[in-house]
């Protein structure tokens, strides 16, 4: 596990799990162009027999696009939520984590990551140095990479079992 990728990826995630939920909480399906395009431009999955009655066309392609939107509404609120919870579930463990470290790395961490201080501003926080901080920051990754092998490791053993 990259943790200073998670270091970077920590805003990113926070910003995505807001869209989701302003998506999640005033969602309305897909739009109604999006259904009509889908169906004009897709082929029939099942078998098809022709007949001479037409006398009910219209209903029945009422029919096929309600079916379908229905569907494409029920896909993209799973997808919306599947995403919104592997988010959740990556930022509630990458805090979980920091909140596990050693002495005042965990404040350190939360201030450098969550809080976007600057070193300099940690640095007078903390009353240490530029370098300190850099050593806080090393042990800090150091300890991240044992939680986050600790938690595969624990995954891995489930799957094996």
């Amino acid at each position: 596990m990259d943790v200073e990728k998670l270091f970077k990826e920590y805003d990113k995630w926070k910003k995505d799990m807001k869209f989701l939920e302003f998506e999640l909480s005033r969602f309305q399906g897909v739009p109604y162009d999006d259904v009509i395009e889908s169906l004009c431009f897709s082929n029939p999955q099942e078998e098809r027999v022709q007949n001479s009655s037409i006398s009910d066309k219209t209903g029945k392609t009422a029919l096929i696009y309600r079916q379908v939107k229905e569907r494409m509404d029920d896909e993209w609120f799973e997808f919306l939520l599947e995403r919104y919870q592997s988010l959740k579930e990556q930022t509630d463990f990458f805090e979980y984590a920091v909140e596990q470290l050693s002495g005042r790395l965990p404040e350190v961490i939360r201030d450098m990551v969550m809080e976007k201080m600057t070193w300099r501003e940690l640095a007078y926080k903390y009353d240490v140095s530029e370098t300190m901080i850099a050593k806080y920051r090393k042990k800090a990754i150091s300890e991240l990479t044992a939680i986050y092998q600790l938690r595969e490791q624990t995954a891995g053993e489930y799957f094996l079992s």
